[in-house]
């Protein structure tokens, strides 16, 4: 029996970001060409390969499906601002956990409690672990456990909603750090009474993980994930079709009642959930702002883990939901946004294919055309160009084609596997590891697959030529050099994944570090603490920046005190690196790793560097590059370049706003690249930007500066705010206070 729909008002109009009408051009003529390459593709079907030709053209017509779900979900995006926010509402913070290190709890947790506005934070232990109860104990959170993991991690949240009383249920894991202002952001939403939940994106701190890609030195970080937060999650939103992702998102305790709780038939209790939800006739928002920041894994054995998860998770609400397009209750849009969340898993045979293909011409020589003719080459050539060209465009710069198919590549199979899950009734909820694996045994069995594209797709090239040449086989001209450069491509992109996943595998830190410099007082023995700046930090070590004493090496014990905006954190730490030597063979930094007598010591520190975007925009980092119709279009108008600020070190600073005032700490860069301006962060907001005098400590001694800054941005960690300005200055010979220490 079908339930009983629930009866909602009609969505409500959103601010939307449609495409430019250069873009629209290019959709309608990528359509135009698609409908003309494809009608045509079957009279071109080989008569000797009849098979052959038809599984790749059935790849070829799953990719253009794909693209029509995509320019549907992608044509108009939501831009949403966040409403005031409910203040007298009674809110249940859940954080589940179940075999997690303590110190990412403790991360967590110590976030979580700092949230803005009044909340109840939960720590729901599905591990059943004495440290989790004591954890919860130290930091005043209540703890929850159960005697069994029935339906995991959904069993694991029904169990706390029959304990907590709360009217919305905000749902982290435990590796999901919030920011301060995470509630203030989310709640005024629910003022629709018909707004279910409110999904925030799922962001990453680790910037060196198996899913971040950047060059070296870069200020562009691309996550294979960006496409689907930045975007396809807001695309959905104008269908009333974004889904809750498990984490970093808001619910309300009625809806949650009405579908009897957190979805359990499916081991992706996020997307099902959602589903019942929508089907029962809510509401959903996606709020398109990071609000909170977890781990993404560190390389490829959790990530193929959490992706064959998922897409298990797809295939079980696919078949669960009668196919979506089947399932009652929810509009013909929505039924296409989740088909195609769905479907998606499905691209690892497509892929598989694709990979496929030129070893197949050029082993055997069997065709999947029957003539390499130019009446071809103008129907294909057309429409994958445009292909590519519509990706980016509909991805908005997030789309990156060349990153994207190297994921394709390195997740295939796992995708492969996980449509399985269409034909088994029951499956087990894996919690993904977020550390390194380190075993390379283990690396080499996961790239298997990609190993073999590898082989196979280079193999294949100089076998194919010598059979040709003997005669073996035989294939026109334009096919040998079209199938040898597209084995080539395949062969490439395999080896680039094989190159990444085992750097990765073989990093050793123990765990990620903050590039956020921060102003530090070093003790020194008879002497006035010296300022310097910490940079490269996490809550185990840091890099150190200034002046030390020559005689310290490598296992000596160095203490201080971490200035914070709000807090200054005492320390102890052991050198394990002199770092940096220059021409006088002096080392330039100390790596450090802390000492902390207890675990509570480094709270302030980790309250600090944890649930922020700090790194993020004190770095100037970005995800979003141009899409090539931009490109051509600021070519065509002639518009230069962008300078790119590339900041290399920081160093400490007082900044004094006028003579009335008392210098206040912050950081400024020292070195930068293509640009005369530095960034200068203070702690304080300064009562005026002009005539600044800023007295700079570096390993040359105390430094003045004179000048006038511009405001940049204002951050915030832990709720306080961090101004950051743009300060073009000059030397000037004033004297300088002692300073950072008074």
């Amino acid at each position: 029996m079908e339930e009983q729909q629930h009866i909602s008002a009609p969505v409500d109009e959103v601010p939307r970001e449609a495409l430019s009408p250069l873009q629209v051009i290019v959709v309608v003529v990528y359509l135009i060409v698609a409908v003309w390459y494809l009608a045509w593709r079957p009279s071109s079907f080989s008569a000797e390969s009849p098979v052959f030709s038809g599984v790749l053209y059935a790849a070829e017509l799953f990719g253009f499906g794909v693209s029509l779900l995509n320019i549907f979900m992608l044509w108009r995006l939501s831009v949403r601002e966040s409403p005031e926010p409910l203040t007298d509402a009674r809110i249940d913070v859940f954080v589940t956990t179940y075999d997690e290190p303590a110190e990412m709890l403790r991360r967590t947790l110590l976030a979580a409690v700092r949230m803005d506005l009044p909340h109840v934070t939960w720590l729901l232990d599905d591990g059943n672990r004495p440290e989790m109860k004591a954890l919860a104990v130290e930091l005043g959170v209540r703890y929850v456990n159960r005697s069994n993991n029935l339906h995991a991690k959904a069993g694991n949240l029904n169990n706390a909603l029959r304990q907590a009383s709360g009217e919305f249920v905000a749902v982290f894991d435990a590796d999901h750090a919030p920011s301060r202002n995470f509630l203030t952001r989310t709640l005024g939403y629910f003022r629709d009474p018909e707004v279910a939940f409110v999904s925030t994106p799922q962001d990453f701190y680790n910037l060196d993980s198996f899913q971040h890609r950047s060059p070296r030195g870069g200020q562009m970080v691309w996550n294979e994930q960006s496409l689907f937060f930045r975007v396809i999650q807001r695309g959905k939103d104008t269908h009333n079709a974004a889904f809750f992702c498990g984490t970093c998102g808001v619910l309300r305790r009625t809806a949650l009642d009405e579908i009897g709780g957190f979805a359990t038939d499916t081991v992706t209790e996020d997307l099902d959930t959602s589903l019942r939800i929508h089907r029962r006739g809510w509401k959903s928002v996606y709020h398109a702002e990071s609000l909170a920041f977890g781990v993404a894994p560190a390389d490829m054995a959790p990530f193929l883990k959490q992706r064959t998860r998922w897409g298990q998770g797809a295939m079980q609400v696919l078949r669960s939901h009668r196919f979506i397009l089947f399932a009652s209750g929810l509009t013909f849009a929505q039924k296409l946004n989740y088909l195609a969340s769905t479907v998606t898993y499905l691209d690892g045979w497509q892929k598989a294919v694709f990979y496929l293909a030129p070893v197949v011409v050029l082993l055997t020589g069997w065709m999947p055309i029957s003539d390499f003719s130019p009446s071809f080459l103008i129907r294909f050539i057309p429409y994958y160009l445009l292909t590519f060209l519509v990706f980016e465009e509909m991805g908005r710069g997030y789309g990156r084609f060349l990153d994207v198919e190297r994921y394709n590549m390195a997740r295939f199979a796992a995708f492969i596997w996980a449509t399985l899950a269409l034909f088994r009734t029951r499956l087990r909820f894996g919690v993904t590891s977020k550390a390194r694996t380190g075993d390379q045994a283990t690396i080499r069995r996961l790239m298997l697959p990609q190993s073999s594209v590898l082989l196979l797709n280079a193999a294949a090239i100089p076998l194919g030529i010598a059979f040709v040449a003997m005669g073996t086989t035989s294939l026109p001209q334009g096919a040998i050099v079209a199938n040898v450069f597209w084995a080539f491509v395949n062969a490439s992109l395999a080896f680039v994944v094989i190159l990444f996943s085992r750097r990765l595998s073989s990093f050793r830190r123990r765990e990620y570090r903050f590039p956020v410099p921060l102003p530090v007082l070093l003790d020194l023995s008879g002497r006035s603490p010296q300022a310097g700046v910490l940079d490269d930090v996490s809550g185990h070590g840091f890099r150190y920046y200034g002046l030390f004493p020559a005689q310290i090496g490598v296992g000596d014990m160095v203490s201080g005190e971490v200035i914070l905006p709000e807090a200054r954190v005492r320390f102890r730490a052991r050198v394990r690196a002199r770092l940096g030597a220059g021409a006088d063979n002096e080392a330039r930094s100390l790596g450090c790793e802390f000492d902390w007598e207890k675990p509570g010591d480094g709270d302030e520190l980790l309250a600090f560097l944890y649930g922020s975007d700090l790194q993020w925009k004190l770095n100037r980092i970005a995800e979003k590059t141009r899409t090539p119709l931009e490109r051509f279009v600021r070519w065509v108008r002639r518009v230069p370049a962008d300078a790119r600020d590339m900041r290399t070190q920081w160093a400490p600073v007082l900044i004094r706003a006028s003579a009335a005032e008392e210098p206040g700490p912050g950081v400024i860069s020292v070195q930068t690249m293509l640009s005369t301006s530095r960034t200068l962060v203070s702690f304080r907001q300064l009562s005026s930007a002009r005539d600044l005098t800023i007295f700079v400590t570096t390993r040359a001694g105390t430094q003045t500066l004179r000048g006038d800054a511009e405001p940049f941005d204002t951050m915030v960690s832990s709720g306080t705010p961090l101004y950051v300005y743009r300060f073009e200055g000059r030397p000037n010979p004033q004297t300088a206070p002692a300073a950072l220490a008074a």
